[in-house]
């Protein structure tokens, strides 16, 4: 589901797009980073933090996420409902991000960084139904292993999802089995550096008379041929996990 194409090469031409769509994000200037934010610690990345914000939000705690959206569809008609899962993996060294590297040929986010998901389903009657089956669909992570803690505000996508992040503990030791049609690569980013601002970029350029902006988290890590690589988190993706920030910093 959404987040971009995980080129080593970093052009330095003007971005591509077609229509409004932003086909080569590398290429977009680095405007800044968040490093004036705080890092967030293990008093608020631990499992009893994490519970106990999403505790508080059930209980009517009130916040307002800093991203509800890429901003324009480049697609006519209603928004479609869908649902990704931000799963955190239970490691010895703390929670991490399992995220997937989508294959090349698919018509939307192709190539990207993305958190496993896609559009809902008439019988799946709810997000949290949609995030876990799309799951299994996708990397063949077996529902016994997650446990879902709480959902973020939802997020509407250049091309035309209303995406409702589900925020879930994934237990090890699990198997992994992506459906190679859809998912290239499945790896994880620790939760630390994802919670940290000062790695999250900020680009900026104009389009259409007007200012638009998108976040970047880019992360270096051994990829599954055991070589080092980029893995280049933007979009829909980094702004769904600065939204996690924003609600764990509250």
């Amino acid at each position: 589901m959404p987040a971009t194409p995980d080129d080593p090469h970093r052009p330095t031409s003007a971005p591509t797009r077609i229509g409004r769509r932003i086909i080569d994000p590398l290429a977009v200037p680095v405007a800044g980073t968040d490093a004036h934010l705080p890092a967030l610690g293990a008093d608020r990345l631990g499992e009893p933090a994490l519970r106990a914000r999403f505790d508080a939000q059930r209980q009517g705690a009130v916040w307002t996420p800093e991203f509800s959206g890429d901003g324009r569809f480049i697609v006519q008609g209603a928004p479609s409902p869908a649902a990704v899962l931000v799963p955190l993996v239970r490691r010895d060294a703390g929670l991490s991000v399992m995220l997937t590297r989508r294959t090349a040929h698919l018509r939307d986010h192709a190539g990207q960084i993305s958190f496993p998901g896609g559009r809902s389903e008439p019988a799946d009657g709810s997000p949290i139904a949609t995030a876990l089956r799309e799951t299994e669909e996708e990397v063949g992570l077996e529902r016994r292993h997650i446990e879902v803690v709480g959902q973020l505000p939802h997020y509407l996508t250049i091309t035309g999802y209303d995406v409702t992040p589900v925020v879930a503990l994934v237990s090890t030791p699990f198997a992994l089995h992506p459906d190679g049609s859809e998912v290239a690569e499945v790896f994880e980013v620790p939760l630390t550096f994802l919670m940290t601002p000062a790695h999250h970029q900020r680009h900026e350029f104009t389009w259409e008379g007007g200012p638009r902006r998108f976040l970047s988290m880019p992360w270096h890590g051994r990829g599954e041929d055991g070589r080092e690589r980029e893995y280049f988190i933007w979009g829909a993706t980094a702004a769904m996990l600065r939204n996690l920030y924003g609600f764990l910093a509250a």
